[in-house]
Formats: structure tokens, C-alpha cells, sequence
């Protein structure tokens, strides 16, 4: 059996003016350029614009789910291989969209909630893929 070791290396060797100290734990400070920025996509829905979509998504299969701003469909396959092949187009779009589902796959079944952690509920990007988990949904 094959385990992870790692070691913490004592804070005086860090260079403790570039690290910001959170109780005992020491964090490189993140800078600017490397703080990804909202995108338009991911603001939350208008009222009306929440209506509408997720009307035309509970008739697509899509359920919302209790106490979260959130979208879930269960999928079924004929085979893992299908499912398999799903989900890794599906991850492939993700990747591209930069928007990634919360998932959970057992056999034939996929499980898929989608939700936009960064306005903490249902965005124009989790409309964009549940459309695009339909289409390819469609085509398996």
C-alpha cells in the first residue's frame, strides 16, 4: 500500500515577508494577477430570466434543488462505458466554460447538480451547460 508523505518545513526557513500568517499557518499573499475575475456569465439570474429557464429545463428533466439555488438531473446509460464517455465530454466542455458540475456516477447513472459558486446560486453558465448536458445527453 502506497501512501502520501509530505513535511512542513519550519517557518523560520519561509520567507515570512512574502507569506500572510492565518493563526499558525502561513499563506503566500495572492496577488492581483492571480485573482480570477467574475465573469459576466456568472451573476446571478434575473427574477424573470430564473423563471423562464428553469421552466424550460424542469421540462428537460432538470429538478431544483431544495434549500440551494441549484439545478440536479439524474441521467441513465446502457452501459459504465456510455456514462463514462458522458461524462468525459461533459468534462471536456467544463474545462472549456471554466464551470465545473458537482457529480457523482455509479454504474449507468450520473448524478449532476449544477450551481455558480461564485454568486452562490444559479447563473447564465449553469443554464449554458444543463443545455449542453441535454444536447449530449441527446447524442449518447
Amino acid at each position: 500500500m502506497s501512501g502520501l508523505m509530505f513535511s512542513l518545513r519550519p517557518s523560520s526557513s519561509w520567507p515570512c515577508s512574502r507569506l500572510l500568517k492565518l493563526g499558525s499557518l502561513f499563506l503566500p499573499p495572492l496577488s492581483r494577477s492571480s485573482a480570477t475575475k467574475m465573469s459576466p456569465d456568472s451573476h446571478w439570474l434575473s427574477p424573470a430570466d430564473r423563471d423562464q429557464h428553469v421552466t424550460e429545463l424542469r421540462a428537460a428533466g432538470w429538478m431544483e434543488v431544495e434549500d440551494r439555488d441549484a439545478i440536479f438531473k439524474e441521467l441513465h446509460f446502457k452501459t459504465f462505458n456510455q456514462a463514462f464517455g458522458f461524462m468525459s465530454r461533459v468534462a471536456l466542455q467544463a474545462e472549456k466554460m471554466n464551470h465545473h458540475p458537482e457529480w457523482f456516477n455509479v454504474y449507468n447513472k450520473v448524478q449532476i447538480t449544477l450551481t455558480t459558486h461564485d454568486c452562490g446560486g444559479l447563473s447564465k453558465r449553469d443554464i449554458k451547460m444543463a443545455k449542453f448536458i441535454d444536447k449530449i445527453s441527446l447524442s449518447m
